[in-house]
């Protein structure tokens, strides 16, 4: 398995990176360029920029609402590095007409071609997050999403830098012409490197009618409750992200009496932020899909969202400063801390969600699904500019206040999200708890099997044993745990959320232990990952007890590989029952191993045998 900057070094990334990093470096040359020029050039009437901005910023998501369905059947019915090809020729003739339309300053034509660079993105999309389930792993899946995420908001920061540099100028040069045609020649010629990916449903009837499709393809994306609302959160990304975007250059003018490269300074900060936020993830999630980082990204986005009002409020000062000018001016170093915190949770937020909708869409409807995500992305950016538009010409309203109040409608579409998938909110309390409370390393993880029924065995030291082994395994695990400890308050919302099976002993209740019997054999049936601790209790001296027989009757009844696995340095942490449970906060930054032997076979296992492989891996560091 390779890590996320080694994957650009292989022919399954590295290609598909380059190509979608010119095509949007040259997408946002032009359309920096272009809100630079209405903002400061003249060629729009002053008291008509807000309008101009925010219109031609839904102008360019236009395409991704009408188009994206059509997109989303053709990437999953053809092969799709042909597809990507065809769509980078096209590419050349958009650069050649957008050349030509910045030397000569036609507004008409500028706001075709940033329509026509829309409409080749609205193809695109969809193929290059398709492309990545067939090309990596999914334990690359998140280092992949974040490399796509990190090169398009790089893409965008250097295509910024340039269109702002062409935006603020007093004519356009005509070299222009010749380096927005050269990055597309390039963006094509990487392309021709993309390994080939097969059509996922090469049997797909295209349908042409755009609206019926889109309306069947979001029922379809439906049908999985935690990918649809995924879809909604990295929706309402884009549309807090392209808000942000927009508004910069009118609030750097009017605002914050800043010049161009104010401008370019304050996109630049957001914009790598978000890509620096994207990065983090891998290392964040521990290389698996961890969406416990989603509530972290939406909750640090509205915090910094607020204060960077504030931080707005306190900057004053005259005429149309220089970038440097500004820097040393008071307040707006709190302001660019603010925007790059909120780009740098921003990235948290949605690459998990991002990965989360590849890896659990099936492959004949992946690229269909992902257009679905790319129709409710522009029918969000769509909706963000009206509103944007409505509250600044309509309503009167200042920017400032626009930008404050998406930061506090980001807390309540987080709340809806998390509230309707409890697994968000779950995973969130999980991912605190393994990297607060305690430092967690992994030894063997890979011995478990990636798919289909199976168990892990392991000593149970603490209350938080489960939440620790959740957090470090990728695959999703039911736990069978005493009753008593699953009822535990706030653990029990996780322990339900996660499908946990609580069990006591016959003698106690024996039809709490008939059922629970009941629901592990239908879910090692189904394919679940379970995990049992067989000595039924936390030990009280940090010794391991003896493997209660039940182990064995599970086997008996639906014959799965064994994964034995063993805590070590949990005994005498805040949660165990050494002197008592939380008896000893200083132990709050315990350091604990989870460390996984290899699968057993399940033929002839007995208790007696799992507790010396548990004992075995364990050693003498309880």
């Amino acid at each position: 398995m390779s890590g996320q900057y080694q994957l650009l070094r292989t022919r399954r990334m590295a290609p598909l990176f380059a190509t979608q990093f010119f095509g949007a470096f040259n997408d946002n040359i032009f359309k920096a360029g272009l809100m630079l020029m209405f903002a400061y050039s003249g060629i729009v009437a002053s008291d008509m920029t807000d309008f101009a901005v925010n219109a031609a910023t839904g102008l360019f998501v236009l395409p991704f609402f009408i188009f994206s369905a059509i997109a989303g059947q053709i990437a999953d019915k053809y092969e799709k590095s042909r597809l990507i090809r065809i769509i980078k020729v096209c590419e050349i003739g958009i650069a050649f007409a957008a050349g030509i339309s910045l030397y000569f300053q036609n507004m008409a034509a500028m706001l075709a071609v940033l329509f026509l660079f829309g409409l080749q993105s609205t193809f695109f999309g969809p193929l290059k997050f398709a492309i990545l389930p067939q090309h990596l792993d999914e334990s690359e899946l998140v280092g992949g999403n974040a490399l796509v995420e990190m090169g398009t908001f790089v893409a965008i920061l250097l295509g910024t830098v340039v269109g702002g540099i062409i935006g603020g100028a007093a004519s356009v040069s005509a070299w222009l012409f010749v380096l927005v045609v050269a990055v597309a020649v390039v963006g094509y010629a990487s392309s021709r490197f993309i390994p080939d990916a097969p059509a996922n449903d090469a049997s797909e009837t295209i349908h042409w009618n755009p609206v019926t499709q889109t309306w069947a393809l979001i029922k379809l994306a439906r049908s999985q409750k935690s990918v649809f609302l995924s879809i909604l959160g990295v929706s309402w990304f884009w549309l807090l992200g392209s808000v942000y975007l927009a508004q910069i250059p009118n609030l750097v003018r009017t605002h914050l009496a800043g010049g161009p490269s104010v401008v370019t300074l304050i996109l630049t900060v957001f914009t790598f932020s978000i890509a620096a936020g994207s990065l983090m993830c891998e290392r964040l999630s521990g290389r698996k899909i961890e969406i416990g980082l989603v509530p972290l990204g939406a909750l640090g986005v509205s915090v910094f969202g607020i204060d960077a009002y504030f931080a707005m409020g306190a900057i004053s000062g005259d005429g149309f400063r220089d970038a440097w000018t500004f820097l040393g001016a008071p307040g707006t170093v709190r302001l660019l801390l603010d925007l790059a915190l909120i780009g740098m949770f921003g990235g948290i937020f949605v690459i998990p969600m991002q990965a989360l909708i590849q890896a659990r869409t099936p492959g004949h409807r992946r690229a269909r699904v992902i257009a679905v995500n790319n129709v409710i992305n522009a029918l969000f950016m769509v909706i963000g500019a009206a509103l944007a538009i409505v509250w600044l010409t309509l309503a009167g309203g200042q920017i400032p206040q626009l930008l404050l109040t998406v930061a506090l409608v980001n807390l309540l579409i987080a709340a809806y999200i998390f509230k309707q998938v409890p697994e968000f909110t779950m995973r969130f309390l999980i991912w605190l708890l393994s990297h607060t409370m305690y430092r967690v390393t992994h030894h063997g993880l890979e011995k478990i099997p990636d798919r289909g029924g199976a168990i892990i065995v392991c000593n149970h030291v603490s209350f938080v044993d489960a939440l620790l082994l959740a957090g470090a395994v990728r695959r999703p695990i039911r736990f069978v745990m005493y009753k008593q400890i699953f009822e535990i308050p706030v653990l029990n919302f996780v322990f339900r959320t996660g499908r946990a099976i609580p069990i006591m002993g016959r003698r106690e209740d024996e039809e709490v232990f008939e059922a629970a019997f009941k629901t592990i054999r239908e879910g090692l049936q189904s394919g679940d990952l379970l995990c049992i601790f067989p000595e039924g209790k936390l030990t009280t001296d940090g010794e391991i007890d003896t493997f209660r027989p039940g182990i064995e009757r599970i086997l008996e009844e639906t014959p799965v590989p064994v994964v034995p696995m063993a805590l070590r340095g949990l005994w005498g942490s805040f949660f165990s029952n050494k002197e008592g449970a939380f008896k000893h906060p200083s132990r709050f930054r315990s350091k604990v191993d989870v460390v996984a032997g290899h699968a057993l076979r399940p033929e002839a296992l007995t208790a007696d045998a799992l507790q010396a492989r548990v004992a075995d891996l364990r050693g003498d560091a309880a």
